[in-house]
């Protein structure tokens, strides 16, 4: 099979995506959850926005991720949100969207429906617009539930789409590890 080069530059955010970078770059802090997670014995399900998924591909790219990963979900629009979400698990009621007590709800939720030990979510506006909630691009929250739970605000002041998406996932992965850690190894 050949492929056609996109005509993508090299070192582009575009072509970084393309060459995987993005991805890549996230793989040592995937391969320390997953590390984390398997020796706790303990499954995680994975809900993105704007990050589309690079979190989930980085966790389902270490070997054996079968023992630790349940699923994920990307909701990128409000309308999947309202197709998407489960209602009986969620708790969002007078709640801001992009705000940490949201996506740590939101969090909660999935990881009630899914039933897994840990649930990780994210809610960001990647650039270069600013989110229809009203947060500029470059602004994310993610939230972590389980055992040991938080949520943190994320603001990179970059309009790079890319760029913004391998950060918020950064920042993700060292928020789930951060939890994991915290909680100790299971007995």
């Amino acid at each position: 099979m050949h492929l056609k080069s996109t005509g993508c530059r090299r070192g582009s955010a575009e072509g970084q995506m393309l060459e995987g970078r993005a991805l890549e770059t996230l793989l040592p802090l995937a391969e320390k959850a997953a590390r984390l997670l398997k020796s706790r014995g303990e499954k995680i399900a994975v809900g993105e926005s704007s990050v589309g998924g690079l979190v989930s591909a980085s966790l389902v790219a270490q070997p054996g991720a079968s023992a630790f990963f349940l699923g994920s979900t990307v909701i990128y629009t409000r309308e999947a949100g309202r197709v998407l979400r489960d209602r009986s698990t969620l708790t969002l009621d007078g709640l801001a969207p992009l705000t940490p007590a949201f996506v740590q709800a939101m969090a909660d939720g999935f990881r009630k429906q899914i039933g897994s030990d840990w649930a990780t979510s994210e809610m960001g506006a990647a650039g270069p617009a600013g989110s229809p909630y009203g947060p500029q691009p470059g602004t994310a929250v993610v939230a972590v539930s389980g055992p040991v739970s938080s949520a943190r605000l994320v603001e990179t002041g970059s309009e790079d789409r890319v760029e913004n998406m391998r950060l918020f996932g950064k920042a993700q992965l060292e928020l789930l590890i951060e939890c994991l850690e915290k909680a100790g190894v299971s007995n």
